[in-house]
């Protein structure tokens, strides 16, 4: 399609008359924005909440609810790209921080509640016999890498197109010349056979596999069961630790994803929700490798980490765990939103638009096409025009998410404000039926 067709001109006139309108409704977070570049590169800490043409700043969250600087409320459906399962400032939280906080910060030594949270993970995830903490799922993923490839004596990492596993491992798009230096085979998500090609001719160098049961930073695409038992074939056959992260995918699921699967890897890496709000990751697996960990051994891996074990996260994590996020809890939830992602999917077929809804549980994203999404190589070959579109529109309507698309639902969410989520994308189906009619023509 040239840039002059008539289906461009309609999006691109559509688009720039929502980003005009967000800049109007919006000139105190402009204001704001302005004042940041001045400090920080572009005004911004942390890449995936930056917005073109600005970001919005909120100031004040509570339950399911997020404002703005300039006073706009929304329902908040981005749940902090899937940390903030238990709504903002939940009270149970809320206490158990500040008990924490009478009894004194940064101990400089072992803290009565660290063991009891370890113990919770390690009985909550079924490959998880021994467990480390760190403080972020980024930290996590490196060092169940790095202790891979010190285990095995091999160099090579195989990962996947469209993967994100933290700051210093991006696979999506071009990549990122930030990632950690290792020895990289990059394969196709969800095609076994290629992937089984790819590692064929070096498979005694591999150290580990390290993947995504279901790709969350690429909008939710889910892995095949044959996809991952395959992984785990060919991590046995080459003598590679299969590594799943689920620091997002570990709340779709009591036990994440490795249980419905009944599939486990060698070693697991969760952050986000696990740590009740705080910053938190940490990294598990066979009691026989993260044994290598011990400190009492001559010959064990050093792991430090000022935050690792500190009080706030392992109190809020303790109490998020097994007092709020329970088995129950889980389940009720992720069924939740599966049936809000069917009504979503039936809102958009009902008018024949490309567009849908994939993902599970308590996590979605949107995509503008019909065709079947399985990898970053599907994802690709949406309209990105209409994506965003779609995020100005349901922002104005007070629907708050990720501008690349992604939805996670929190426990603080009710049956009215999924309500309000389908009536902003059956509005938004309605208005813009037309370009959708447009594109598809064209």
């Amino acid at each position: 399609m040239t840039p002059g067709h008539p289906a461009n001109i309609d999006i691109n006139a559509a688009l720039a008359e929502a980003e005009e309108r967000y800049r109007a409704n919006n000139p105190k977070s402009l204001t704001q924005h302005r004042e940041a570049c001045a400090a920080m590169p572009g005004g911004n800490t942390r890449s995936a909440i930056h917005v073109d043409p600005f970001p919005l700043t909120m100031v004040r969250g509570e339950g399911a609810r997020l404002w703005d600087l300039d006073g706009h409320e929304y329902v908040d459906f981005l749940s902090e790209f899937t940390a903030g399962i238990f709504g903002h400032s939940h009270p149970a939280i809320r206490r158990a921080i500040e008990r924490a906080l009478e009894g004194g910060l940064n101990f400089g030594a072992h803290n009565a509640t660290e063991a009891r949270f370890a113990a919770a993970i390690c009985a909550r995830f079924p490959s998880i016999e021994l467990v480390r903490f760190t403080n972020s799922g980024t930290e996590a993923n490196l060092m169940a890498v790095s202790a891979a490839r010190a285990i095995t004596g091999r160099p090579k990492i195989l990962v996947f197109n469209g993967g994100y596993h933290g700051g210093v491992f991006y696979f999506r798009g071009h990549g990122s010349a930030l990632n950690a230096p290792f020895d990289y085979l990059l394969g196709r998500y969800n095609d076994l056979e290629a992937v089984e090609a790819l590692v064929r001719p070096s498979g005694a160098e591999l150290a580990a596999i390290l993947v995504e049961p279901m790709q969350g930073t690429t909008g939710c695409i889910l892995a095949e069961h044959s996809f991952l038992a395959g992984l785990r074939a060919l991590a046995s056959e080459t003598g590679a630790l299969l590594i799943f992260d689920e620091v997002m995918t570990s709340r779709l699921a009591p036990g994440g994803l490795q249980e419905v699967h009944d599939i486990l890897p060698d070693l697991t890496t969760l952050g986000k929700y696990v740590g009740g709000g705080m910053s938190f990751g940490a990294f598990g697996g066979r009691a026989d490798i993260m044994g290598h960990f011990d400190p009492r051994r001559p010959d064990a891996f050093q792991h430090a980490g000022t935050f690792n074990n500190n009080v706030l996260t392992m109190n809020a994590g303790l109490v998020g765990l097994t007092e709020l996020y329970t088995p129950e809890r889980a389940r009720a939830l992720n069924d939740a939103g599966d049936r809000l992602r069917q009504r979503l999917n039936a809102a958009v077929q009902r008018r024949g638009l490309a567009m849908q809804f994939t993902g599970l549980g308590s996590m979605f994203s949107v995509h503008m096409t019909d065709a079947p999404i399985r990898s970053q190589e599907d994802a690709d070959q949406v309209n990105a025009k209409l994506r965003d579109l779609f995020y100005f529109d349901l922002v104005e309507r007070g629907i708050w998410f990720a501008k690349r698309g992604m939805f996670a639902l929190s426990i603080a969410l009710d049956e009215e404000d999924g309500n309000k989520l389908v009536g902003a994308v059956e509005e938004f189906a309605e208005t813009h039926a037309p370009l959708f009619e447009v594109m598809q023509s064209a």
